[in-house]
């Protein structure tokens, strides 16, 4: 059993505009609430090579690079993306988003957040994020869709 009271939960601010609250961090599931104001960045394009991810959006809308599609969730929508799928994610234009987001099974994540979020605030070098890949299963690639 893992409960975690809201007031309790560490948020951390990974760039401008946007917040993750961790959630929890099992061997079994990772998950994290993501909450981007308009304009925010979000996730650039990636992939998992170990573990599914998944989207439920709980307000606004959220833009999401499928491999060479970009989708559009609204309220409600729920998402799978399966390891190796390519994705990257960010509030749709003018819209706000707040996003549950879970990878299972789980992969030792909030570091990796942490990371983020010195780097955020200018006390890590973003080349930490790069060189942290196979440690955190998180591997960046381009994508001339999400560029557009």
């Amino acid at each position: 059993m893992n409960l975690i009271r809201a007031t309790e939960a560490e948020v951390l601010a990974d760039a401008p505009g946007s917040r993750i609250t961790l959630l929890t961090d099992t061997d079994t599931l990772t998950s994290n609430r993501a909450t981007f104001e308009p304009g925010a960045t979000g996730a650039p394009p990636h992939f998992h090579t170990k573990a599914t991810e998944v989207f439920f959006v709980l307000s606004g809308r959220l833009d999401v690079l499928l491999d060479e599609e970009v989708v559009t969730l609204g309220e409600g929508d729920f998402l799978t993306v399966p390891p190796r799928v390519p994705h990257a994610f960010a509030p749709a234009a003018g819209s706000p988003a707040d996003v549950l987001v879970t990878f299972t099974p789980g992969m030792d994540r909030f570091d990796y957040y942490r990371l983020l979020d010195r780097v955020n605030r200018g006390e890590a070098d973003p080349r930490e994020i790069r060189e942290s890949r196979e440690r955190y299963d998180n591997h960046y690639v381009d994508s001339p869709v999400w560029r557009v």
